[in-house]
């Protein structure tokens, strides 16, 4: 008798486990809302083509978390590679951080690593505010300076726990030159990816650089590899390098031949964001599925409409943006001018960049500009 009833209870308590299992997550489904899929943003381009400064117009965005350059991390470890070799690890580095797991940085920095052991940690304003900091609130406009002083002590934990905070996780990187490299992120059903390509003058990255030459060495001796050229060739030859990579990318992004390139492709030229940064962040953050709010429309203006020369290379200020963006009409030599048009002429016809054909015509160009600014 006994033995029948523990049999019969044995039974009432499997087909209860059953209903349970098999009823109580639909009956829960009907009360909790699914968290949408963050969107995953990559800003892509190249050494000192104002990508920093966009970068800003998205890492300011309280919705967005975002990093800049990580993949610098990848480059510094692995230096004795060429571009093409690091792009497999570069992509691998870029997917993990869209996807919040951050333990992908181990293989790069030292197993004690600080949340400011991050390359250039203090530009993103998700690592200044709750939870990765919290001497700020995610509704502020956040100072890389400021940020620096106050936010520096964190742990790295913080970076993954913030990233999964976000609706949107942005990343600026200069260390791809190949569209086709993404294409595995780009189909990726875990990434909703969206790429802005964004490009600059190459006269006007030819005369940056060379104000920075000796910072971008390490990178520029990976971007050219077993190709690089000594002696006075050596900046063309990086430039060439460059140059060719943004027509690669661009005619892979914009011809589209790829489903799923839809709608995931943006280029942008620095020279139109400068000329209107309103209307061009207005652009950008609709492809990015981002509110345009009053706080940032009055940022956009005020750090585009300063008057500072951007003489400090890598720090992100207020200055007179599009004057400085044609500051090389002025200071570039028109030797250099045309060595640079003749290594870059394809991209600059591509991306609808006039050449310089004489002394004369660059004289009447900065003319032209003087008078458009006053």
């Amino acid at each position: 008798m006994m033995k029948a009833r523990r049999v019969h209870v044995l039974l009432i308590l499997v087909v209860l486990s059953f209903l349970m299992i098999h009823f109580l997550p639909c009956s829960n489904n009907v009360h909790v809302e699914e968290k949408p899929s963050p969107v995953h943003i990559l800003i892509l381009s190249s050494w000192r083509s104002g990508s920093s400064f966009t970068g800003q117009i998205f890492s300011q965005h309280p919705s967005v978390f975002y990093l800049m350059e990580p993949a610098w991390h990848v480059w510094v470890k692995m230096y004795q590679n060429t571009a093409q070799v690091l792009h497999m690890a570069v992509r691998d580095l870029v997917r993990s951080v869209f996807l919040c797991d951050m333990s992908v940085f181990d293989a790069y920095m030292s197993s004690q690593k600080k949340k400011s052991d991050l390359f250039q940690w203090e530009t993103s304003r998700a690592l200044c505010s709750p939870p990765a900091c919290d001497s700020f609130s995610r509704a502020d406009i956040i100072t890389a300076d400021n940020c620096k002083t106050m936010c520096s002590k964190y742990p790295f934990s913080k970076v993954e726990e913030a990233c999964k905070t976000y609706s949107h996780i942005a990343i600026k990187e200069v260390r791809f030159f190949d569209l086709k490299v993404l294409y595995p992120l780009l189909t990726d059903p875990s990434l909703n990816l969206k790429i802005i390509h964004l490009v600059r003058d190459p006269r006007a990255v030819f005369r940056s650089r060379e104000n920075t030459m000796e910072e971008l060495k390490r990178d520029s001796n990976i971007v050219v590899g077993s190709q690089r050229i000594k002696g006075e060739m050596e900046p063309y030859n990086i430039m060439e390098t460059i140059c060719k990579s943004h027509v690669e990318i661009y005619k892979a992004g914009s011809q589209a031949t790829h489903s799923f390139l839809k709608d995931r492709y943006l280029m942008v030229r620095y020279e139109d964001i400068v000329r209107d940064p309103l209307a061009r962040a207005a652009q950008m953050y609709r492809f990015a599925e981002l509110r345009f709010t009053p706080e940032l429309k009055k940022w956009v203006h005020n750090i585009t409409h300063g008057k500072g020369r951007g003489a400090h290379a890598f720090v992100i200020g207020s200055r007179d943006a599009l004057r400085v963006s044609q500051a090389w009409r002025k200071t570039l030599p028109f030797q250099k001018i045309e060595k640079v048009q003749n290594v870059c002429k394809d991209a600059m016809d591509l991306l609808g960049y006039r050449l310089v054909q004489s002394e004369e015509e660059q004289k009447n160009m900065l003319l032209d500009l003087l008078f458009a600014q006053n």
